[in-house]
């Protein structure tokens, strides 16, 4: 039997805390060797328990009497709430008292966090956050999207190669191909940022660099991972959120304007369902802060029960796959044969 794994779950952060978080964290269980540690206010905890029938013996809380707000700035949160659920997880996952670390909290107080507390990876200059976007082939892996809206052409290489690794060895595609966002496909198209992290991803043996990638052909799913830095991957990331959810609108809009639209509707509807659940972040679950030495997963400000439960397996499968001590073995032997 394989080892328990041990997640910590920031049971106050999140739009949908406590309850959500909590209840996702039970379905969770139904993950054969996957424990749970809720952290946040006992009392609250506690009270949310009760209301669920669940193996007691594989869940454990631990108390925080802060919690953040989705608001505060990085700063007042490192500062000023130390006993807050996200820093008392971070430090758990630090004191390797948990195996991995989610939640849904504040997106920049989780990312100063993990960097202040768990630490960044040897090897890694910038840690990033990637986040996963639906395609006609599946998803692609964005990165970045959140933690460095100033880059250098060797943090976005270090990106591609975070990125080959995450492919491969947690989601098992051979030889992802890896693409830089661009303006144009040509080599010398771009700013000093994309020129210069084009000539670094080609220079890198041992993973699948294809050149640039326009944005129009990210759905298409040319690519694997879309390399990037912070600024350009959150236009991006939102710009497609609000666009799937507009045109779901507009084509339910359009498919209810009249009867014989409305019965053509009837009969496409497994299809519809099927396409409106492909874009449901909730189907992905969370975006890994891949480059810290630990695993630290970012599940949307409204996640529910159903994206938490996906959030923690995502966590099970890294620390399965050993993904952290994988990448830091791939870092440091890239720098030893750049001769660093």
């Amino acid at each position: 039997m394989e080892k328990a794994i041990n997640i910590a779950v920031d049971a106050m952060g999140g739009d949908k805390a406590p309850t959500e978080i909590i209840k996702g964290a039970l379905k969770a269980l139904e993950f054969e060797g996957v424990n749970v540690t809720l952290v946040g206010r006992k009392d609250v905890i506690e009270k949310e328990l009760k209301r669920h029938s669940y193996d007691a013996v594989r869940v454990s809380t631990v108390h925080a009497s802060e919690i953040v707000g989705m608001s505060e700035t990085p700063t007042v949160v490192l500062k000023q709430k130390k006993d807050s659920s996200m820093m008392v997880g971070l430090r758990l996952l630090k004191e390797k008292n948990a195996d991995a670390f989610v939640s849904a909290g504040n997106t920049g107080a989780l990312l100063s966090g993990a960097m202040m507390v768990v630490g960044r990876l040897k090897g890694v200059e910038r840690p990033a956050l990637a986040v996963s976007m639906p395609t006609e082939r599946g998803f692609s892996l964005i990165i970045d999207c959140g933690a460095n809206m100033d880059a250098k052409p060797s943090y976005l290489k270090q990106f591609g190669e975070m990125g080959s690794i995450y492919m491969e060895t947690v989601l098992n595609v051979e030889a992802p191909k890896i693409a830089l966002a661009n303006i144009g496909v040509e080599k010398e198209k771009g700013n000093a940022l994309t020129k210069g992290a084009y000539e670094a991803l080609s220079g890198v043996s041992g993973i699948n660099f294809i050149g640039n990638i326009e944005a129009r052909d990210i759905p298409r799913g040319c690519a694997d991972v879309i390399i990037c830095d912070a600024f350009t991957g959150n236009i991006i990331l939102k710009y497609s959120e609000g666009f799937a959810k507009s045109f779901l609108a507009m084509m339910k809009r359009e498919l209810m304007s009249s009867a014989l639209s409305r019965f053509g509707a009837f009969i496409a509807s497994g299809g519809f369902r099927a396409m409106k659940k492909k874009f449901n972040a909730d189907e992905i679950g969370g975006a890994p802060f891949l480059g810290v030495s630990g695993v630290v997963v970012k599940a949307h400000g409204s996640s529910g029960s159903r994206a938490m439960r996906g959030a923690i397996a995502q966590c099970a499968a890294f620390v399965r796959n050993d993904f952290i001590e994988k990448l830091e073995f791939q870092i440091l032997k890239g720098e030893r044969n750049n001769g660093v």
